[in-house]
């Protein structure tokens, strides 16, 4: 423990109670940050002692890095510094829900598992079906920015909040946006927030617009020789009257993914057998309506795959929709199981580029000879697994070339790739956040706007944010 730590102990301990402040090896090893322990946990319970902690931790430059379920916490590069971990899983409540206005405030630290339960009681819900559902927090989803299938529908995160409460690198509480649908305060400086990895504020309370649950659900699986036939599908979807609420072209792949030892255990209910192959690439679609609706639905998209020349398509009912969806959910938990050094990118498209990145994805893997997996939405985002079998120096370099050939071809393809996921031994001889951004200097001039000192997070952004 330095120094500046030791002298800020006192006040730590006082903020939180000496059973929310925790200098035990054994549990710091719980917040590492690619194998980067820090000096102490504090667990605090109110926004009000977040920023007390802040302050007292700005007062001796300890750097700190907030977190809740730790799920996500490989995510971005290793932090320059870190010398407290802000756990906010005893920040848990829900604030006030109106279900006739349809709004919500909660505290950061809510399991997502548990706001469902509550939202679900009133026959509602948040479209947040995001990767590791079962253990995360709604903080650590707005700060990590991690999307969902549903974002063809509902959009992403930044489309249903309607405010945030945050801590800056001064201590200060700052409120931005309001908690009803339709409000006028000015900048929504709140979304600067998401998916910052905590680096310019500590969220404490959100607020969000929450929508109706469905009436009834229903979801198809085409088959196809050939990715241009399984695009050629998802235009026509998309070209066509149906409104669905998710829609993914898997590669062949995927199937031994999703039919993995390492799926079952993420995600138990099972997938119906033979729905995927590993032979075909695959378009999927659910739908969300009466069930004469989704009668319609059914009949459209049959007529679409037969024309489209699918192999075969499968309907899913209520009982088998969510082994498949759960799967579709966990794609990036389900390929880090997988692989001891499964190697993760996000990759951002226009949808019309689509054929041309999974093509590279591909030649880039094939060219290595990585085993490799790619989850496509509809709306251009690519979800693209490398999976080597080991952590070596030549795992790493055939991972490293393949990764940079497929961030190559992004850009001359006008989008943008990062590496959410790695091993955090690679993460040095990797382009983690893509290329150099043109918004680089006014990055930074947010992040000593919002935290002067450098001490939320420092480096683990873009740029070494």
């Amino acid at each position: 423990m330095s120094t500046s730590t030791k002298a800020a102990t006192p006040r730590l301990t006082e903020i939180v109670g000496e059973a929310n402040y925790s200098t035990e090896p054994a549990q710091l090893s719980e917040y590492e940050i690619d194998e980067i322990r820090p000096s102490v946990a504090v667990r605090p319970d109110s926004s009000e002692e977040v920023a007390e902690i802040v302050r007292a931790a700005a007062a001796e430059k300890l750097a700190i890095v907030p977190c809740g379920a730790r799920t996500k916490l490989a995510m971005g590069l290793p932090p320059r510094k870190y010398d407290v971990a802000l756990d906010l899983a005893r920040l848990d409540r829900v604030i006030s829900y109106d279900p006739g206005d349809l709004t919500l405030s909660v505290e950061a630290g809510i399991p997502l598992h548990k706001l469902g339960k509550v939202l679900a009681e009133k026959g509602q819900f948040l479209p947040l079906a995001v990767p590791f559902s079962d253990r995360g927090t709604i903080g650590g989803t707005v700060a990590s920015g991690v999307d969902s299938p549903l974002r063809q529908f509902f959009g992403t995160v930044r489309d249903f909040i309607l405010g945030m409460e945050f801590v800056t690198g001064e201590g200060a509480i700052t409120r931005s946006g309001g908690r009803v649908v339709k409000n006028v305060t000015g900048y929504d400086l709140h979304k600067l927030m998401i998916g910052s990895l905590g680096t310019l504020g500590i969220l404490t309370k959100i607020n969000f617009r929450t929508f109706p649950l469905p009436l009834g659900t229903r979801a198809f699986i085409a088959n196809f020789n050939t990715v241009d036939s399984a695009l050629d599908m998802r235009t026509r979807i998309a070209q066509s009257p149906l409104r669905p609420l998710t829609r993914e072209v898997l590669s062949p792949s995927v199937a031994e993914l999703f039919y993995s030892e390492a799926a079952g255990q993420i995600e138990r209910n099972p997938l119906a057998p033979n729905i995927l192959n590993s032979s075909s690439w695959a378009f999927t679609a659910g739908f969300a309506g009466t069930d004469d609706a989704l009668c319609r639905c059914e009949g459209e998209v049959r007529n679409l795959a037969q024309e489209c020349g699918a192999t075969s398509v499968t309907t899913l009912g209520a009982d088998q929709i969510p082994g498949a969806f759960g799967r579709k959910r966990e794609f990036i938990p389900i390929a880090l199981a997988f692989s001891p050094a499964a190697t993760i990118l996000k990759i951002g498209v226009l949808p019309s580029k689509l054929k041309d990145i999974l093509s590279e994805i591909q030649a880039a893997a094939e060219a290595e000879s990585i085993r490799w997996a790619a989850l496509a939405r509809g709306l251009g985002i690519v979800y693209a697994a490398l999976l080597p079998e080991s952590k070596d120096d030549i795992s790493c370099a055939k991972v490293a070339s393949a990764a940079a050939r497929i961030q190559s071809a992004a850009a001359r393809l006008e989008g943008h790739a990062t590496i959410p996921w790695c091993p955090a031994q690679w993460k040095s001889q990797l382009q983690i956040w893509g290329a150099e951004r043109n918004d680089s200097p006014q990055m930074r001039k947010l992040k000593t706007i919002f935290d002067p000192h450098d001490i939320l997070s420092p480096g683990r952004f873009a740029g070494g944010i």
